[in-house]
Parts: C-alpha cells; structure tokens; sequence
C-alpha cells in the first residue's frame, strides 16, 4: 500500500469533517414532522431525486445563477466548485486505472503525482495528466478572479461584496492556498522526477533550474496536505459550511420540503446553505436608495447562525423578494425574517362583528377590492367598467364594508391575529357562492391561494382581463402610448404572475421592454412590510424607482397595484402612473 505521513493532515481533517456532518445533517432532519419525513422518503425514489441531482450540478457547481448576474462571477465560483469537483473525480479514475483497483484510500488519488513514479506509464497517463494540469490551471484563474474580486468587485459585477469576520478570513486564506501549494507541489515533484503535462512539467523544469528541488518537493506536499486538512477541520465553524449543506438542502427542497411560519430545522440548514456571496446587498433597494448595507439577508443570517443580535435587521426589509429571486441557492428569504418576526398583537373575533356577514346575490364572479382598492377608486371603476363591458354578473363583496386581508398583520409577524381575520373574511367570501374570486390588490390576491383554503378559482385582475382578453369575450384597442409595466412585488415575485399583465398590455399599449421586467421589477418603496424605515425614506425609494422606470420615457408607467400606484403617483410629475385596469378600461 502507498503511504507516507505526510498524508496524515489531511486523513485527520477529512474523517472529522465527515463525522461532523453526518451527526449534524442527522439531528437536523431527526426534529422535522411526521409528514416531512414521509416527504423524504416518499421522495428519495422519485424523480425529483433525478431533479434535485441536476439542480445540485447546476447551482452548486456550474453556478448557473451566479453567471446570469455577471459571467465572470459565474466563472470564478465555477472554478471552485466544478473545479475541485473534477479534481477528485477525474483523480479517483485516473488511481484507479493506474492502480487497477477501486480499493484504494482516498489521499491515494489527492497525492496521485507524489505515489506515482514518473517513468512508470499506463493507460491514458498523459490524457490523465493534461487533464489535471488544465483543471488545476482553471482553479487558478478563478483564485486571480477571487482575489480581484476582494480587491475591485465591480469587474465581477458586484458593487459592494460581503465583510466578514477575522475567521471566515482565515478560512478562505487557508482555502486560497491549497490549489497554488498543489500546484508548487506537483510542479517540483515534476522537476525532480519528470511527469505532469503542459502546465507542471514545464513550471517543474523551470523550478529545477532555480530552487533547490530536492529540499523543497517533500515539505511542499506536507504543506498541501496541512491546508487541506485545516480547510476541513474548519470548515463546520465557516460560512464554507454552505458547500456541504447547499446540496442537502436542494434535495430536501426538492422532496417537498418547505419553510413554514416558524423557525425550525429547516431554517437552520438554509442559514447553513447560504454562501455569503453578497448578491443580494446590490439587489436590496435599501442599499442602492438608502445605502444600508447592514440589513440584507447575507447579514441577517449571520447574525442568526452566530447568535448576535438581529432585532433590527428582521424588522428592517421591504419583503419585496429582489433578494430572493437573486439568491443563488433559492433560499426562502422572506420566510425565514418572518418567522424571526414577533407575534405581539392580540385580536379576537369580537373585534370585527361590525362587519356583518351579508347574504349576496349569488354568481358565478366574486370582486374583491381590498383595503388599498377603496383607497384607489379609480381602480374600482376602472374594473366596474371592464365587468359592464364583458357582459358579466359579479358580487362586489367589500363594497359597502369589509375587512383587512390579514396581510399586513402576516408581514409584520402577528401570524395569531392574521388568523383572526381571515377567519371572518373567509366566512364572507364563501358566503358568496362565487366560483371564482377577483381581486385587485396582489397584497390579497396572494393571501386569498396561500392561507385561506378557498374551494373556488382565484385570478388577480390582469389574469382575469387576459382571460376575458384571450377568450374574446372583452374586445380592446390599441392606443399609441408607450408604456412600461412595474410588477408588484406580492404578484410577480410573489405569486409567480408574469405572463398575464405583459400580455394584458400588449394588447392595449406599445409596451417597451426594461431592465426591470419580470423577477427584477423594483419596489415602490410603500411596502407595509417594513417596521423599521421612515416615511421619507420610503418616498426616497419610490422616487428613485419611477426615475428608472420614467428613464426608459414612457408616456405612461403601469402597475397592477393600488398601493404601488398611489406611491408612485406622489413622485412621478410628468409620467402620469396608471394601473392596468385603468389602461383596458381606456381602450374598450
């Protein structure tokens, strides 16, 4: 058997790193429900095993996420993670071809250039050693990418990158040495004994003629052994806990698994799973409008994992998801502040026996305008206008009073009182009779599918014009004016509601394209989620997202939303703000 002690580091580090993750994957998944764990194993032999292994090779090591914010970050994470991944992989095959057994220890194929003599040969030896060289020679580019990145993080795309702490420093000094102590390793052992390919034979040959070979060679492989065993030693204790548990994660996401409204397990391996790669603080519009650079994700995590203080941090966010649709791991970012979120205020379903439940005229449509639709009335007859001339009966269920969705009480953490409310409305609505409901407000339209259980069809406003649209059952011209549409927060990234309103609009408008379409519509600012900024804060984020919407010069901004058109309405003094319903109401 080849052995030498040198490999000793790195034996040591691998097997402690491994018992470690075993036992702490272990106690994680032991907490989850009942039903998660049939989940799980009602999972593992299904597709979404097969799913969840190509999400794993796409997120985890091509980083396909990462190269669509900027290809050279793409590039530089790709280089870690599918490099490394190579290494071992292509190492291993090429041991065991060299060794014609797959029963050999795992530093065998690590330290393959150290066992391996030069002048013996086998098959493929040199395809195997120019493959290596070129993986190894990928890995070091990334390292100059990563360094440039700590040094100008706009070339990689990132206006600001993450402050860590003095461990995780060390940890990725630590992580920065490995491939270049490879390199000097094998690239000595080269010149001393031939072997390797274009890359560490020809710096071998170039070290043989320099530097003292026969004193450098041994301890250089003792050096690369160390940094790889002290990387996995501390390794658990880092933000480099990701690697590991960013692929638990995608399979236990893909099995079905899902973060619920308190903080559990399953949280706890996403705060694990998220890299700290710093793409959601360029995506937050509390930096790029306000300059806070202190409340993203990346830092509210953290201080959860290290146990510090993250009262402001879980108050202070717009709930918009930009973060969200930008996290590379697709962590449930919103979730996760909310369940941190204080439950402290105290209804009963006494508080709200002023509303009565009314005995409507039954049809087939319900419309449901919302808190912020009453405060938007030109919404209101923008949709009555759209009924009229489509010809269909409805009952207009919050006409002459009704109640909150229950929405903002969920934002700000009062899941009990939240529960309160939608008790009562939901006793309204299916009271009713109605097949199908339609509201105006995203704010309710995502409430109404995830949390009150309704037995009927639910559609947001512009589905339900792009359906009266599609079926011609609502005939619409098309006006000249240019348009761009801003997606709601709650409707777009919220509820995955995309295609509708673009189609909507196409039909009504000469739409423009923007760099804020679809997932990177920005926030008006007037979101009901955060407990911590000013009013005037607020109005300085909605300004600066109708400047980039008015920068495209629209003749008018559309939105789908009562809220987010009353913000923007107070900012944009030349660019008169409509909503979509407004716009179709305007071409019938």
């Amino acid at each position: 058997m080849y052995y030498d002690n040198f490999v000793l580091p790195f034996t040591i580090g691998l097997n402690i790193l491994l018992i470690f993750l075993v036992v702490k994957y272990f106690r994680w998944i032991k907490t989850f429900s009942k039903p998660e764990k049939k989940m799980i194993r009602k999972g593992m032999f299904s597709l979404k095993t097969v799913k969840a292994i190509k999400e794993a090779f796409l997120e985890c090591l091509v980083h396909r996420k990462i190269y669509r914010t900027n290809p050279f970050l793409g590039y530089m994470h790709m280089c870690f993670g599918l490099g490394w991944f190579l290494l071992i992989v292509i190492g291993k095959t090429e041991s065991m071809v060299y060794h014609t057994s797959a029963l050999n220890p795992p530093y065998f194929a690590i330290f393959f250039r150290f066992f391996h003599p030069a002048k013996e040969t086998f098959p493929y030896s040199n395809v195997f050693a120019f493959i290596m060289d070129l993986i190894l020679l990928m890995i070091l580019s990334g390292l100059f990418l990563a360094l440039m990145k700590r040094l100008y993080s706009k070339a990689l795309g990132l206006k600001k990158t993450t402050s860590h702490r003095p461990f995780d420093l060390l940890i990725l000094t630590v992580l920065w040495l490995i491939f270049p102590l490879r390199f000097l390793a094998e690239s000595f052992t080269s010149g001393l004994r031939g072997g390797g390919s274009f890359l560490t034979h020809t710096a071998g040959n170039f070290f043989a003629d320099t530097l003292p070979l026969e004193s450098l060679a041994y301890p250089a492989w003792w050096a690369y052994s160390s940094a790889l065993g002290l990387f996995f030693l501390l390794l658990p204790f880092s933000r480099y806990m990701h690697i590991p548990t960013e692929v638990v994660y995608i399979f236990l996401k893909n099995w079905g698994i899902k973060q619920g409204k308190t903080f559990n397990a399953f949280s706890e391996i996403q705060l694990y799973a998220c890299s700290r790669c710093g793409i959601c603080i360029d995506r937050c519009q509390l930096n790029t409008s306000l300059g806070m650079n202190n409340t993203q994700p990346v830092y509210f995590l953290k201080k959860i994992r290290h146990h510090k203080d993250y009262s402001e941090q879980t108050e202070n966010c717009l709930m918009c998801g930009r973060c969200e649709a930008a996290c590379p791991v697709d962590l449930k970012l919103n979730a996760i502040r909310l369940s941190k979120r204080p439950d402290r205020i105290q209804i009963t379903k006494d508080t709200y026996n002023y509303v009565k439940t009314a005995d409507p005229q039954k049809t087939k449509v319900a419309y449901f305008a919302g808190c912020m639709g009453h405060l938007t009335p030109s919404v209101i007859q923008a949709m009555k206008h759209i009924f009229s001339k489509a010809g269909v009966g409805y009952t207009f269920i919050d006409e002459q009073d009704g109640i909150c969705c229950g929405r903002p009480m969920m934002l700000s953490g009062n899941q009990s009182a939240a529960s309160v409310i939608v008790e009562k409305n939901k006793a309204i609505i299916e009271n009713s009779g109605a097949e199908l409901l339609v509201t105006s407000c995203p704010i309710c339209y995502k409430t109404f599918k995830e949390e009150y259980g309704l037995s009927m069809q639910i559609m947001h406003h512009t589905e339900y014009i792009d359906y009266l649209i599609s079926n011609n059952i609502l005939k619409t011209t098309v006006s000249d004016d240019k348009t761009v549409f801003h997606n709601p927060c709650e409707l777009g990234r919220g509820s995955e509601v995309y295609a509708a309103p673009e189609r909507v609009l196409r039909q009504v408008s000469r739409k423009l394209a923007t760099r804020y379409d679809g997932k990177d519509s920005l926030c008006c600012g007037g979101s009901l989620a955060n407990n911590h900024i000013s009013t005037e804060q607020k109005s300085h984020i909605a300004a600066d997202a109708v400047a980039a919407y008015a920068a495209y010069r629209p003749d008018v901004i559309v939105t789908a939303c009562p809220l987010c058109k009353k913000t923007f309405a107070k900012k944009s003094t030349s660019i008169p703000v409509k909503d979509i319903a407004e716009v179709v109401a305007e071409n019938l």
